[in-house]
């Protein structure tokens, strides 16, 4: 991988992960408890209910994408960095710009 590659790739890292961070704060206050004493219908309860679940879920999913992020940003000075995990060959740095957190080419992600 090119040299100014790595650079426009960290940047864009260094950026996904203030947008992560930001939306985890966001999500964060959406998935707070339901208060009991609040006068919502049953039906409305059981919306708000599975509203939560699945903020919960998004939570999870935002947290999970920012870690590999994270992950990648400490090793893209590394000397295998944008090579495939699994056959060693280099990743396309257009996915690489797209999926920031891949370890795998297309070819190994497919099988």
């Amino acid at each position: 991988m090119k040299e100014e590659d790595k650079k426009a790739l960290k940047t864009k890292i260094e950026e996904l992960i203030v947008k992560y961070d930001q939306d985890i704060i966001e999500t964060e206050k959406m998935t707070q408890p339901i208060a009991p004493e609040n006068s919502l219908g049953r039906v409305s309860r059981m919306d708000a209910i599975n509203n939560k679940s699945v903020m919960e879920a998004s939570l999870r999913n935002k947290i999970s994408k920012r870690n590999k992020l994270k992950m990648a940003l400490t090793q893209i000075g590394q000397p295998g960095f944008g090579n495939c995990s699994s056959c060693k060959k280099e990743i396309n740095p257009a996915r690489l710009m797209y999926m920031p957190e891949v370890t795998l080419c297309i070819r190994c992600a497919d099988r």
